[in-house]
């Protein structure tokens, strides 16, 4: 997996939120969220159009009034289906995002590991993804093998996450932490944070004497949950949402337990193409405009995230 396709990857920091606890509360099926590709579609109707910023938007986008969204929709609670519908704490940030802008936010499925290869190639404007903001990424390395293999991108910060461990309720098997997964099996989604955390563990079991942990990688963590759920692996690796989302939810919470602490908390950023500034500015300035307005901190709560939450935008501000 190079820097150019991994997601919440890449020189090992986190994709998923926040230090202390997260209370994901049933009621998060039940948010209030809606389908970007049918968003909102203030400002859409004539140019200069009464959204404040539309104007600091690109020409082209001005134009065609919409933003198209690489996303992998399947990782809940922040992308994912329901009802046919996009849904999720990303979708409901891109609609206040439109708000302010004046265009749609079109979002499109993809697997994670395509999505920036999607935006270089253009078929996406933006990718917005749960993606870890890293310096591998804006700057087009591959961790692994410490190579330029693409330009790098820059990213517009919006939320903060920390990857999680959790096993099948009540078999822990003495999971606590990391170190304790040598010599045992453990399902990620493949080019994450979580997959490249589980890839440096396992190096150090060897070097430390221990056995190397066995790694099942999938496309998506849905995957990687069911086949820990079969009782295919002994724990899986998601950010910190993700799996307290499953905890909550899979199998009325009766399935999974999440175990030891949250690590590697980072920024999650709106990657955007290093030429597209123009586009990169309009949405830090729309961030700070939700962040001030309320709607951040309502849609925050509303997904039971709110740990996850910023004072104001950054540009690329991962390390």
């Amino acid at each position: 997996m190079t820097a150019s396709t991994t997601r919440r990857s890449a020189g090992a920091r986190s994709r998923m939120a926040a230090a202390g606890a997260i209370a994901v509360a049933g009621a998060l099926l039940l948010s209030a969220c809606g389908d970007q590709t049918e968003g909102a579609k203030e400002g859409e109707t004539a140019k200069g159009s009464a959204a404040p910023l539309f104007d600091q938007l690109p020409k082209d986008i001005q134009d065609a009034k919409v933003i198209k969204v690489g996303s992998d929709i399947a990782y809940p609670p922040v992308e994912f289906k329901k009802d046919g519908k996009t849904v999720g704490l990303d979708p409901d940030i891109a609609d206040a995002l439109g708000k302010e802008l004046g265009v749609r936010f079109e979002f499109n499925n993809g697997t994670f590991d395509t999505l920036l290869t999607g935006m270089r190639s253009g078929r996406y404007n933006i990718a917005m993804s749960a993606m870890t903001d890293t310096k591998d990424r804006q700057n087009g390395i591959d961790p692994e093998t410490g190579k330029k293999v693409f330009e790098g991108v820059d990213f517009v910060d919006y939320f903060t996450a920390g990857v999680s461990i959790y096993t099948k309720k009540g078999a822990t098997q003495g999971i606590k932490g990391w170190a304790d997964l040598c010599g045992k099996k453990v399902v990620v989604q493949r080019g994450t944070v979580s997959h490249d955390l589980a890839k440096a563990q396992s190096e150090k079991c060897a070097k430390d004497g221990d056995k190397k942990i066995s790694i099942e990688a999938f496309d998506t963590d849905v995957e990687a949950q069911t086949r820990l759920r079969a009782g295919g692996a002994a724990a899986g690796a998601s950010d910190f949402p993700v799996a307290a989302y499953a905890v909550k939810t899979s199998g009325g919470g009766k399935d999974f337990e999440v175990v030891g602490d949250q690590v590697e908390a980072a920024p999650y950023g709106i990657a955007v193409g290093k030429k597209d500034t123009q586009l990169r500015d309009a949405l830090k300035a729309a961030i700070d405009a939700i962040i001030k307005n309320g709607e951040y901190d309502k849609i925050l709560t509303e997904w039971g995230v709110e740990d996850g939450k910023i004072k104001e935008a950054k540009i690329n501000g991962g390390s």
